[in-house]
């Protein structure tokens, strides 16, 4: 959590440690595989191209693995920005009803009109300390939003 200037900066921690080792391990796993698979007596004749698409699909699964590390929150005193794994939503402080962290959630988040809500995956529970402080943070300021 930073802020720069006015804008409070929110990203997740512990997830994108484990996102990172999670991909490098898909990748090395496919790596592998890819090259062992001209060695194996499986009867199956594999070749260049085979390999070259396993490690492929490894770059692929590994990208996918790290968007999830993606999450980010940028709030200032007009509204705050969501970005999820693909979506990025930008949400006016007057149409926020609270910022919320409900217990056994994985991530907080914006409680909306007509029962509806937005999560916030940028502030997730393993960060524990981290996610309790950007809560408050993100409450400071709707808050300070709503009393002006």
């Amino acid at each position: 959590m930073t802020e720069q200037g006015t804008t409070l900066v929110i990203r997740p921690r512990r997830s994108v440690i484990m996102c990172s080792v999670l991909a490098v391990a898909l990748l090395a796993v496919f790596v592998v595989v890819a090259v062992l698979l001209r060695s194996s007596r499986t009867g199956v004749v594999f070749e260049t191209a085979d390999q070259v698409a396993m490690i492929g699909i490894g770059v692929l699964l590994a990208a996918g693995t790290m968007l999830f590390a993606n999450a980010r929150v940028r709030a200032d005193a007009t509204g705050i920005e969501v970005r999820n794994v693909l979506v990025t939503r930008r949400f006016p402080w007057d149409q926020v009803l609270s910022v919320s962290f409900p217990d056994g959630a994985s991530w907080a988040r914006l409680e909306l009109p007509d029962d509806e809500y937005f999560s916030v995956m940028a502030v997730q529970a393993v960060d524990r300390d981290r996610a309790v402080e950007a809560v408050r943070a993100l409450r400071r300021l709707h808050r300070a939003a709503l009393t002006d």
